[in-house]
């Protein structure tokens, strides 16, 4: 993401745990500051994972950064891959 301007904001809410995993991947990256480290994971995770859709009727609550995801249909935790 090259573009500087960036117009739309998004927040989101943390679990105590997956606070403390972000800030341990963005520090251990020396990552400028949590919002770049975001924009990284989800650069990153796009292009592993392609463009998927999730299926419908999911709720946010089924989407967890260091938990099961149901929503996609996935059994994974994170790693420190």
């Amino acid at each position: 993401m090259n573009d500087l301007t960036r117009g739309e904001r998004l927040q989101i809410m943390l679990a105590q745990e997956e606070l403390e995993a972000l800030d341990s991947w963005r520090f251990q990256r020396r990552m400028p500051s949590r919002a770049a480290a975001v924009r990284e994971l989800l650069k990153r995770g796009l292009a592993a994972e392609g463009f998927d859709v999730a299926q419908g009727g999911s709720k946010s609550q089924d989407f967890g950064v260091t938990g099961k995801s149901s929503a996609m249909g996935q059994n994974k935790t994170v790693s420190g891959e």
